[in-house]
């Protein structure tokens, strides 16, 4: 059946329903009354109730433009209903509501009169508004449809692994702009949104191994025709890679120098769980591995710790707004949780240990996470165990004792007039290869010994540069360590004059 006569069956069920009323409510009043009619009632003398009135006659007047219903006794019906007033119509009926419709003649004694306006019907008004209000629901039950037709769609799209769901350009750089400008965001603006991450793990292939450590594997895998990095957690590490997403989930996290992240998921193998965090993937590696089969310019190497600082500033930076964003400690800042891009800079990684902090929230959350931390980077306050975990800025004082170390690493790898070292982790000729706590506290705590630092490199001013901001994100004493905005500055600057030394010099050749 169509909607249209539906709701014509609507209509015509109210009418009989309401003229029912009419008939059932009149013949129960007059039943009630005596055998008094039911005459409609309109006056300004206030003698009706609720429309109507009893009496033996009903009459209908007009006077002047001015028209009453209403109703008359026996007593004085006929004398009320022949006057003979100038221009005064009146008419007069016995049943039951009889002068509801009656209207004024168009003349009387000869003289024309106006035809008063019908007083709407109340029946009219009920079939109006339940017309509108029946278009209305159908309105609001096609666009409800509509919308969750479309949802199903897209959610069906999301499922299938086969689906083809975004077009990735192909580019040097992989940093999937298109994937993000598609998608609308976790409102983070950092990963694809949650139900989407939720089906990542089927939506990958898996090609190899690039790396392996304590918390489990790194494969670069492909998406869409894109390579990207799959971090594939142990299961005793589920606190890392819980963590880690939760912090890539933080609203404005995304930098040029911190690992894009894409997803986090869960997938089955062998019976077991897997725990996925996916991002984007630099075929470099980590500043570990490239160190090892590259040396640098002091150029590259400025660049290259300007990047570093650059992505510390942004972790250590609190963003107040009405979607700002937590200042975070890193806590595990070393070489091989930092990756290399294609352009030379650097993107830090492995936020599993990281510490979130709000000071207009008055909020610090250090997080569960048994690790502690690597050993070799870590400052003398956690190694003599006076750093003081209720204060954030301690966190962020221990970062910068290890950007001193990573410095270091780089440095080493400069050549500078034809000299470059070996790749050697920091404190190599102090402790054994896997030094213990105590090992490490001895050294750095007790002897207050520092990674030793090469004559060659004073005899360059971008290294003669670096290696004081190192000597000043080592001091013992926390508080009088630079910050990494200071750290930050003080590269740009360096990077500036020496650009503006190197235009120089060609203008002069």
């Amino acid at each position: 059946m169509g909607s249209s006569a539906l709701l014509t069956m609507v209509i015509a069920v109210l009418f009989l329903w309401i003229s029912a009323f009419h008939a059932v409510s009149a013949s129960d009043c007059k039943d009630d009354d005596d055998g008094k009619l039911l005459c409609t009632c309109e006056n300004e003398k206030g003698t009706c109730v609720n429309g109507t009135c009893r009496g033996d006659v009903c009459f209908y007047s007009w006077w002047r433009g001015i028209e009453e219903r209403g109703c008359f006794s026996n007593d004085n019906y006929r004398e009320q209903c022949y006057s003979a007033f100038h221009l005064l119509f009146i008419q007069c009926c016995r049943e039951n509501e009889c002068n509801a419709f009656i209207t004024v003649p168009p003349r009387i004694n000869q003289e024309p009169t106006p035809n008063p306006p019908v007083p709407p019907r109340p029946e009219l008004w009920i079939a109006v508004s339940l017309l509108l209000l029946t278009v209305a629901a159908c309105v609001c039950g096609v666009v409800l449809f509509l919308r969750c037709r479309r949802a199903h769609c897209r959610l069906k799209n999301m499922e299938d692994p086969d689906a083809t769901m975004l077009k990735v350009p192909n580019g040097d750089d992989p940093t999937y702009g298109d994937i993000f400008d598609e998608f609308c965001t976790s409102g983070s603006g950092t990963g694809l949104p949650y139900l989407v991450q939720r089906t990542m793990a089927r939506q990958i292939s898996l090609v190899e191994c690039v790396g392996k450590g304590r918390y489990g594997e790194v494969w670069r895998g492909t998406w869409m025709g894109e390579s990207v990095a799959v971090k594939i957690f142990s299961s005793r590490d589920e606190q890392s890679w819980f963590r880690e997403t939760e912090i890539y989930n933080t609203v404005q996290l995304r930098h040029d120098n911190i690992l894009g992240f894409i997803a986090s998921d869960m997938t089955s193998k062998n019976s077991s769980t897997q725990l996925w965090l996916v991002t984007h993937f630099h075929e470099l590696g980590s500043l570990y591995d490239f160190l090892q089969y590259s040396s640098l310019e002091p150029e590259s190497c400025l660049r290259m710790c300007l990047s570093v600082a650059c992505g510390l500033v942004h972790l250590h930076t609190e963003i107040v707004s009405s979607q700002g964003k937590p200042a975070i400690a890193h806590r595990d800042l070393k070489s091989r949780n930092i990756l290399v891009k294609w352009n030379g800079q650097c993107c830090i990684a492995d936020l599993g240990l990281a510490v979130i902090h709000s000071q207009s929230n008055d909020y610090l959350d250090v997080g569960n996470n048994p690790r502690v931390g690597t050993k070799r980077y870590m400052a003398p306050e956690v190694l003599d165990e006076t750093i003081r975990v209720d204060v954030f800025e301690s966190y962020k004082q221990t970062d910068i004792w290890a950007l001193g170390l990573v410095f270091w690493e780089i440095s080493r790898r400069t050549n500078v007039n034809g000299i470059v070292e070996e790749y050697r982790p920091p404190f190599f000729d102090m402790v054994p290869s896997d030094p213990s706590f105590e090992e490490m506290k001895k050294v750095v705590c007790v002897d207050q010994q520092r990674p030793s630092l090469h004559n060659r490199l004073h005899s360059h001013p971008i290294l003669t540069a670096i290696v004081k901001i190192m000597k000043e994100c080592w001091f013992q004493s926390p508080s009088a360590r630079l910050t990494a905005l200071r750290v930050r500055k003080t590269l740009s600057k360096l990077d500036h004059d020496s650009d503006f030394s190197i235009e120089k010099l060609k203008r002069d050749v």
